[in-house]
């Protein structure tokens, strides 16, 4: 027999979704320790008596991972093993009055910007003191540091500005502070995210102020990567490029989102810029960086996509040869522009045009690869696993890139290390190789 009532509260924070959720997660986290409360992050071991749910809601896949783990939890209440469930994050914000009906066990909803609303549920204060201050889930020497939050573009097939709002860049002096704080912790690598990190500024100092930011957080002391995730290509700010050529500690990485190899389809996805500006772009931004890694995905399938647009963008895959590229069968979200239009490609032609565009893409990183062996690399190390450190050069963002594998045997370094490496073995998305210092 359960006896709830002389049980010490735990909270347990549980992250679906993207690095953005990851760093909201964050936050409740450091707000919570600052209250003095006992609180894990996807702890093992279900030993919570209080459960906070961060959803993610952007595609179908997300979404229903995100229902699945409400239900497992809600589950575990009726079992008498939690006393408390509470929903936040993305699904909970653009679908709160319908989850209210499906799953009412669920202690209480809360959105995207509600944190203090949540803080109070929680009996926590929202300590002002904190800002900027956060406790990491990930290793301590990366950390994602979100710039801005929502987005102003009108992308057809995208349903964040539903759940996340318009476009909102905090301030360079609060972001200055977290990256010092986060450095003086151990922090090596800041990996800059945002809906659209190119629009940063233009709400606040009403510019394009990206280039200005990575300029103020290149000065950090003790950070020696500073990475750039999800830029968008219409309106791309070039000075950006100058700052990374001119600054050590930049990495040479832009992972830019451009979805379609079709001037069609872009203009039906509501993106703003055609295939020709794009390759102009991508030609531009080899110019000013050599050597830089460019990173894209791809939306295959969205309504409207014929058999010849898909044979454009296999094309452009093939003639731009992007270092890193992910490609996703299209979402049919309901709310946004695209959903006015019939969802009419089968799954499994969705299917088979993803499998081609990332067989194609497997040939093009294993000849990239295959160039890098014998040639001296910087690399950070995150973790040893199965005998190996296992580690990543400046061409590679956590978990959706290539890796560098070392065996454990031949040397040492822990984890947070950088060291130089020289490969000696290539395969289509990992590296090897041997620690020379």
């Amino acid at each position: 027999m359960k006896t709830k009532g002389l049980r010490k509260n735990k909270i347990n924070i549980v992250t679906l979704g993207c690095s953005k959720n990851l760093v909201d997660s964050e936050v409740l986290y450091t707000q919570l320790k600052g209250n003095g409360y006992n609180v894990t992050h996807e702890s093992k071991k279900d030993d919570a008596n209080i459960v906070v749910i961060n959803t993610c809601g952007f595609i179908d896949n997300a979404k229903e991972e995100s229902v699945n783990t409400i239900l497992r939890y809600v589950d575990a209440k009726d079992a008498g093993v939690v006393d408390k469930v509470y929903v936040t994050g993305c699904l909970s914000h653009r679908y709160k009055d319908e989850l209210e009906v499906e799953i009412p066990t669920v202690d209480a909803w809360f959105g995207t910007n509600e944190l203090p609303r949540l803080l109070k549920t929680l009996k926590a204060d929202y300590k002002h003191e904190l800002v900027g201050e956060r406790l990491l889930t990930t290793p301590a020497h990366f950390a994602y540091l979100k710039i801005a939050e929502g987005c102003d573009r009108p992308c057809s097939f995208c349903a964040i500005p539903l759940m996340r709002g318009s476009h909102v860049s905090r301030p360079m002096e609060e972001l200055v502070k977290e990256a010092k704080s986060l450095a003086k912790r151990g922090t090596k690598e800041l990996i800059l995210i945002a809906q659209d990190l190119t629009y940063y500024g233009l709400d606040i100092y009403k510019k394009r102020n990206l280039a200005d930011l990575m300029r103020n957080l290149s000065d950090v002391e003790g950070i020696d990567w500073i990475r750039l995730q999800y830029a968008y290509p219409s309106g791309f700010p070039l000075d950006v490029l100058d700052v990374m050529r001119e600054r050590h500690n930049i990495c040479k990485y832009l992972d830019m989102p451009l979805q379609t190899g079709s001037t069609e389809l872009l203009k039906i996805m509501r993106r703003g810029i055609t295939r020709e500006k794009t390759e102009a772009l991508i030609e531009t931004i080899r110019e000013k960086v050599p050597d830089i890694a460019l990173r894209t995905t791809l939306i295959v399938g969205h309504p409207g996509e014929t058999e010849a647009m898909f044979e454009e963008t296999y094309d452009f895959v093939e003639r731009m040869r992007f270092d890193r590229l992910g490609a996703f069968t299209y979402s049919h979200e309901d709310n946004t522009h695209s959903f006015s239009m019939p969802d009419d490609i089968p799954a499994e032609v969705k299917q088979e045009r993803v499998d081609e565009i990332m067989e194609l893409q497997q040939g093009i990183s294993y000849e990239k690869n295959q160039e890098k062996v014998g040639h001296f690399y910087k690399v950070l190390f995150d973790r040893k696993e199965g005998g190996y450190f296992i580690g990543r050069t400046e061409a590679d963002s956590p978990e959706v890139d290539n890796e560098v594998l070392v065996p454990a045997n031949s040397t040492y370094v822990r984890q947070g290390d950088f060291a130089a490496v020289r490969i000696t073995e290539a395969h289509e998305f990992d590296l090897y190789g041997e620690v020379v210092s």
